[in-house]
């Protein structure tokens, strides 16, 4: 049991006050071994010591608590990435590695949160409607830009190294929960390859930006442009 759930229910004054925090912490539990969609509402007020009938009272079905839990799983990993991007404008890129190491400690030590937020199932679409989740990858972006030296106003193209971003270090904390991170050096840690790829990604787009749009390359000699033969030399 994670200690978000031992914390509610070793208080001695529990009482039905606190019925919807005794809920979402053992919900966080279950979601931690068997996934969103691996439980059902009444094991859940099991686990958090009420009748089956409990639960209806905060939540109309497993989804919505799946969701509220998706949402607070949002807020707290947006404030641990916030706390990672402190003083970044002493060090940029030492606070964006900050949020590398932030990432990947908040998957492996809040896997509830983490499954909740991230794992496919029934609750996606209320999942997708949080506005903690848009505010997190605002929050990325933002960093993205300042470490790639792009203009925040470029939001495409920004917006999609952001998610390259993203996709990396959920692919690296998914494979690490998994069991499945298992590089040929033993003493490569998932943070060493989280760092690597996103330094990849974003040296990339600063080489993009400084060689500029196609039509600024300079153009082709007269002999090599389209639908011109070279000339043949005389014998």
């Amino acid at each position: 049991m994670t200690r978000s759930a031992t914390s509610v229910f070793k208080r001695q004054g529990y009482h039905h006050g606190n019925l919807r925090e005794a809920l979402l912490a053992a919900a966080r539990d279950l979601i931690a071994e068997r996934g969103p969609v691996g439980f059902t509402l009444v094991e859940a007020a099991r686990r958090a010591g009420v009748s089956p009938a409990a639960p209806y009272r905060h939540f109309k079905d497993r989804d919505a608590l799946v969701a509220e839990i998706s949402r607070r799983g949002f807020a707290e990993f947006g404030k641990r990435l916030a706390a990672a991007w402190a003083r970044a404008d002493k060090n940029p890129l030492s606070a964006f590695s900050r949020m590398g190491d932030a990432y990947l400690a908040f998957a492996r030590d809040d896997p509830g949160y983490y499954a909740a937020m991230f794992t496919p199932g029934p609750a996606k679409a209320l999942r997708t409607q949080s506005q903690a989740a848009g505010d997190t990858f605002q929050a990325l972006q933002a960093a993205v830009a300042r470490i790639a030296e792009q203009d925040p106003r470029s939001s495409t193209h920004l917006a999609g190294l952001a998610f390259q971003v993203w996709a990396l270090s959920h692919g690296i904390a998914t494979l690490t929960a998994a069991g499945y991170f298992r590089p040929p050096d033993s003493r490569i840690t998932p943070e060493d390859v989280l760092r690597a790829g996103v330094g990849a990604l974003i040296a990339g787009a600063k080489a993009r930006r400084q060689l500029g749009s196609p039509s600024k390359t300079a153009p082709a000699p007269a002999s090599r442009r389209p639908g011109r033969a070279p000339r043949r030399p005389r014998p």
